[in-house]
Formats: structure tokens, C-alpha cells, sequence
């Protein structure tokens, strides 16, 4: 079926002409911008979008880094109740909550796509049935997740954690259950919101949460003595507060259209909506997993403390660098969406240009600050020659890998943006695991590299998947990622009340 233009519309009409080749009849919206035709052009569309970016990015990274810091503080008092108390929250946190927030984030992360792309559309009804649909699937999902809570002692032990260590940590990861369900609850509501571009509120919310965990934790843990059972019940309650607060912001009226009430549409849909789910959760937590892995190779290496030390010192550095990456790549991936959605596809190009120039600028600009002062820097972080000697000898790649990562989350937003998430998956598992891992072991155990020798075979693996999200991105057929847009919200709901599906059941056939 072949729809042609309403001159009455704002946005054109896209259907697939033939959907076995997906082929699409498209015509770009009159709003999209002009063809780029000389540097004045491309100054003038630079500045105008990088203000939309960062209206989107600052408070983004804002938020990231805010979130990031509740379990930062957390772990940071537990050091002044005790050292198994420090190890305990360190490695549940890192080893079990952390698993858990990686799937419940990437699940979330299929928001992006969904609720983008249909706010583009102009089909905002649909971003709140959207996002309960994705409560009822992370909110299950987090019921099987609980296990690894409950388990978590032996697991712990399985891995070879000390005794002590386990039993602390599996005590503490009981207490904290809660906070699973919270990250379920979180991180559609962020997702939802980002889509609509209200993300002051969501920073002043997790200002105001990072404040009050500051304070209480400080109060509960230390100066009431509560130990490790005020840490749970402030991390708790702190999380809880962002989803409450949140819920409170959407429920006063203040997304309009998009928040409609609850429905029983969001149980509609749902096996289409899991696997784009698990194919956002598979390709965050490929990278994510990724480098704890350069960790716990480190650790088999012949002079394994200095070497796990030196490399958790890059990797904190690096961890803070991300959260400037991860605000670009939801701005993008809102933004990507966004254009797609509204039938922009020069503008969502565009889009990608800037941000991709302006995260590889950050990168640069901060690699160079590391790069100068990296004969002082670990002086910060730890009283041992041998562990600073050997982050000096790892800063030319720490920088390296900074500008890097700040460059393939914004690739990997666009894939978001645009719903390639099963097919990047795909490129994370063979750049990864199938390249990047065999080849850093290589260097650093047959060849003797050590850690370097790790760290730039994994970091190669890096390269290349970036280098083939390039390729994807140059290759990609924008008009015809905008029609398919539209053809994802019909699929999933966004084409009972749309006037363009009333308009197009009295358009010619063919």
C-alpha cells in the first residue's frame, strides 16, 4: 500500500511500498533542515544544534553522575565503620547490584527507542503505556534477579571471596533488595521523561536525593551507629526517594498527553517488547562486562595487587569519564529519536555529526588534562610507589581509552535512537569477546605484556566495534530509518488513535 502526502498534515505519511525488500515510499518533513551546502551552513546548524544537545546532555550527565555517586558515598562511609564493612558494600555493590543494574538499565534502555521515536511522531499517548509495559517486564525480571540477592553468600564464595567478605556481603545484599525493584521502577520513568526532554526534573531530584543520602547516610551509619544496616536503609530509601519523586512530577499533570493513567494496553504487545529489551540489556552489559573482565584478568597476573590496584585506579578514572559520555549518548539517543520519529532524517544525521565531534573534543580535552599532570594524579589515589609508577606507565592508555569511550557511547546511542540494538549486540560479541579478549590475553600472557598488553588488546576490540558502528551509521539509509520509525509505533501500539491511520484508511491503494 503506497500512501501519498496529505497537504494537510504536518508529517508525511510512511508505510513500506514493498515490505518483503523494505523498500519505503518517504518524503522528509518540511521542517527537517536544508541539504549542508558550505561552512556557513554547517556553522549555523552546528550551533543551533549543539544547544538542543546540551539542553539535553548537561542535566543528563548531571543525573548520572548524582545516581552514580549514592553508592560512591555509601561506600565511602563504610570505610569509617569498618574494613570488612568497606568490603562487604564494595563488593556487592560491584559484583551483584552492579550485575543487576546493568540488565535493569539496559532493559530500560529499549525506552529510548520506543518512547523517542513515538514523542517525534507527535504520538505522546503512547509513551505512558510504553513505560508501564516496561515496568511489568523489569519488574519481573527483577523477581528472578532477587535470587542472586538471596544467593549472593554462595555465589561469593564460588568465585572465591573470602568467607568473612561473603557473609558480609551476602548479609548486606538481602538488605538490599529493594533497591532492585527500584532501579526497575527508575529507569523507565527516565526514559520516558528523556524523551520528552524533562530532564532538569529529573536533576533536581537527584540532587536533592544525593544531599539528603549525603547527610542521613553520614548520620545513620556513623554517628548513630547503625553500620552496615544504615547503609542499606539509605541507599534504600534514597533510590526509592528518585522513583518516588518522579512519579509525583509525572502524576501532577505535568507531561500532559503522555501521561493518560494507568492501562491495560501496557500488558499488550509484551513478547515484542521483551526482546527489544533483552537486545538493549545484552548490548550494554557486553561492554559493561567487558571491563570488569580486564580487572579480573589483571588479577592472575604475576605481580596481581600492584597490577588489579594500578588498573582500578584507571578504571575509577575512566568509570567518572563515562558519566560525562553517558549524558551525550541519551541526548543523542533522544535526539535521534526524536527527528526519526517527527520524519527528520537530515536533522537526526546531523544530529549525530555534532555530538560525535563534540564527545571526541571532551575526550581530547580531558586525555590532555590527564596527560600533563599524570606524573602528580596518583598521588591521589594511593601511598604505594610501585601502584603509582605503574599508573603513570598506563595514563598514554587510560587517555587513549577515554577518548575512545567518549566517542562509541554516542554511536551507541544512535543505536538506540534508532533501534539497532539486537544487531549491535551481535558486533559486541565478535569485537569483544570473539577479537578483543583472545587478542589482549595473547599479548599479555604469551607475549609477557602484562597489563598493557591486556589493556591494548582489549582496547583494539574497542576500536574495531567502533569502527564498525561508523561504518553502520555511514551506510545508513536515513529516510528510510525514519519510515520504519513509523512503522515500530503502529507495530506497538501507536496506531489506533493516531490521525495519520485515520487519514491513511481513505488514501488510494495500490
Amino acid at each position: 500500500m503506497i500512501m501519498e502526502e496529505n497537504s494537510n498534515q504536518t508529517h508525511p505519511l510512511l508505510t513500506p511500498q514493498h515490505r518483503p525488500q523494505d523498500t519505503a515510499v518517504f518524503t522528509a518533513d518540511s521542517d527537517d533542515i536544508a541539504p549542508i551546502s558550505g561552512v556557513g551552513d554547517f556553522t549555523r546548524e552546528f550551533l543551533v544544534e549543539s544547544k538542543k544537545l546540551w539542553y539535553l546532555a548537561g542535566p543528563a550527565i548531571f543525573t548520572s553522575v548524582s545516581q552514580y555517586s549514592l553508592g560512591a558515598i555509601t561506600q565511602l562511609l563504610s570505610g569509617h565503620v569498618s574494613t570488612l564493612a568497606l568490603a562487604a558494600v564494595s563488593v556487592e555493590n560491584s559484583v551483584i547490584a552492579g550485575f543487576c543494574l546493568g540488565i535493569t538499565f539496559g532493559m530500560g534502555s529499549a525506552l529510548e527507542t520506543l518512547c523517542g521515536q513515538a514523542y517525534g511522531a507527535g504520538k505522546l499517548e503512547m509513551l505512558g503505556i510504553y513505560m508501564q509495559r516496561s515496568w511489568v517486564i523489569l519488574n519481573t525480571t527483577a523477581i528472578f534477579l532477587s535470587l542472586l540477592y538471596i544467593f549472593a553468600e554462595r555465589i561469593l564464595k564460588l568465585i572465591g571471596q573470602t568467607t568473612l567478605i561473603s557473609e558480609a556481603a551476602g548479609v548486606f545484599a538481602l538488605w538490599m533488595i529493594p533497591q532492585l525493584f527500584a532501579y526497575a521502577m527508575n529507569y523507565p520513568i527516565q526514559k520516558f521523561l528523556q524523551a520528552q526532554s524533562k530532564i532538569m526534573a529529573m536533576a533536581w531530584i537527584s540532587a536533592a536525593a544525593l544531599v539528603l543520602h549525603a547527610v542521613l547516610s553520614w548520620l545513620f551509619m556513623l554517628q548513630l551507629g547503625w553500620g552496615l544496616v544504615g547503609a542499606a536503609v539509605m541507599l534504600n530509601s534514597s533510590w526509592w526517594f528518585i522513583v518516588v519523586a518522579q512519579l509525583v512530577y509525572i502524576l501532577c499533570g505535568t507531561c500532559g498527553e503522555a501521561w493518560s493513567g494507568f492501562s491495560f494496553k501496557a500488558f499488550q504487545n509484551l513478547w515484542g517488547f521483551v526482546r527489544l529489551s533483552l537486545a538493549s540489556a545484552v548490548m550494554l552489559c557486553l561492554e559493561v562486562w567487558y571491563y570488569m573482565a580486564l580487572i579480573l584478568f589483571a588479577g592472575y597476573l604475576k605481580n596481581a595487587e600492584v597490577s588489579v590496584d594500578a588498573l582500578s585506579i584507571c578504571m575509577n578514572i575512566l568509570g567518572w569519564t563515562i558519566m560525562v559520555s553517558f549524558g551525550m549518548n541519551a541526548a543523542v539517543s533522544v535526539r535521534v529519536s526524536n527527528e526519526l520519529g517527527a520524519c527528520h532524517p537530515r536533522t537526526a544525521k546531523f544530529s549525530l555529526v555534532v555530538a560525535v565531534i563534540t564527545s571526541t573534543l571532551i575526550g581530547v580535552a580531558l586525555s590532555l588534562v590527564l596527560i600533563i599532570f599524570r606524573d602528580q594524579y596518583p598521588f591521589l589515589f594511593s601511598n604505594d610507589p610501585n601502584v603509582r609508577e605503574m599508573v603513570v606507565e598506563l595514563t598514554p592508555m587510560l587517555a587513549a581509552c577515554i577518548v575512545i569511550n567518549n566517542v562509541q557511547p554516542v554511536l551507541s546511542g544512535v543505536a538506540v535512537g534508532a533501534g539497532w540494538q539486537t544487531a549491535v549486540a551481535y558486533i559486541n560479541i565478535g569485537c569483544y569477546y570473539l577479537f578483543g579478549i583472545p587478542l589482549g590475553l595473547l599479548l599479555g600472557y604469551k607475549f609477557d605484556l602484562g597489563v598493557m598488553g591486556i589493556w591494548s588488546g582489549m582496547l583494539s576490540g574497542t576500536v574495531v566495534q567502533t569502527c564498525v558502528l561508523f561504518f553502520m551509521v555511514y551506510k545508513t539509509d536515513w529516510d528510510k530509518e525514519a519510515s520504519l520509525a513509523e512503522d515500530r509505533i503502529k507495530k506497538w501500539g501507536g496506531h489506533e488513535d493516531s490521525k495519520m491511520h485515520d487519514i491513511g484508511k481513505n488514501e488510494p491503494q495500490t
